[in-house]
């Protein structure tokens, strides 16, 4: 039996959240020198690496995929290969900061707004015991604050590095500077840190049991309406797709 279901080309795992969080926890038990980049693989982003090489070469060289998204999922399982669940990069970030143990695990917020961020930090110091945040930064910093950035998490060394600056910002920013970030983990989160600091409201529980998330977002944020359309166009290309499995 295969271990993992190829997406328009992308080898996803199969793996569920337990077996997710089970390998964050040993890459991070591991003190590894190198970065582990977690990816979460959204329709977006796979639609993105049909054209963009560059992308593509980040996401093959990410030491973990996740299925971000019931798209993904449900392309795998109509394909005739399925994946076991989805996991998104805003649950493996909760289940992450709930995780508990003997030395609360560190990260670094970079991303958002500025008000976002500060309320994600607060959340997280006030909810959950086992995550310390030593630093962070907002996503609107001009490009010339890139490198004392960069210096600052590489500094601080963080257990988690957590990125919310968009796909696919996160992914080329944690790519770029893998080699000098001295994290051990770090992962693109999408709009995670706004449902933390709770400037975003997520979807109840039964809309993420019906796989109808995404229609909760749009009728709450009617602006979403354009990037709501690469949904459909992604799974009438993925269903195309001779992927070989």
């Amino acid at each position: 039996m295969k271990t993992y279901s190829r997406i328009m080309g992308i080898p996803v795992p199969k793996l569920t959240m337990k077996e997710t969080i089970a390998i964050i926890d040993q890459v991070i038990d591991e003190h590894r020198s190198e970065l582990f980049h977690v990816v979460t693989l959204n329709p977006e982003i796979t639609m993105s690496c049909q054209h963009d090489t560059q992308l593509r070469n980040i996401v093959e060289e990410a030491g973990l995929l996740t299925a971000d998204g019931m798209g993904i999922v449900m392309v795998s399982r109509l394909k005739g290969n399925p994946l076991p669940e989805r996991v998104t990069g805003c649950d493996l970030l909760l289940q992450l900061l709930q995780a508990s143990g003997p030395i609360a695990r560190t990260y670094y917020l970079l991303g958002a707004s500025k008000e976002t961020n500060q309320l994600a930090a607060e959340e997280i110091e006030r909810s959950y015991p086992g995550a310390k945040v030593i630093g962070r930064q907002h996503g609107f910093y001009g490009e010339h604050e890139e490198g004392r950035i960069i210096a600052e998490i590489g500094r601080l060394r963080p257990d988690i590095l957590v990125v919310a600056l968009g796909a696919p910002r996160s992914e080329q920013l944690i790519h770029r500077y893998k080699s000098v970030l001295n994290a051990r983990i770090a992962m693109g989160v999408g709009g995670s840190l706004d449902i933390i600091a709770g400037t975003v409201k997520r979807a109840p529980a039964i809309w993420q049991k019906w796989n109808v998330e995404w229609l909760y977002r749009l009728l709450n944020q009617p602006s979403r309406w354009r990037r709501q359309l690469i949904l459909p166009r992604f799974a009438i290309r993925a269903l195309m797709y001779k992927d070989k499995n």
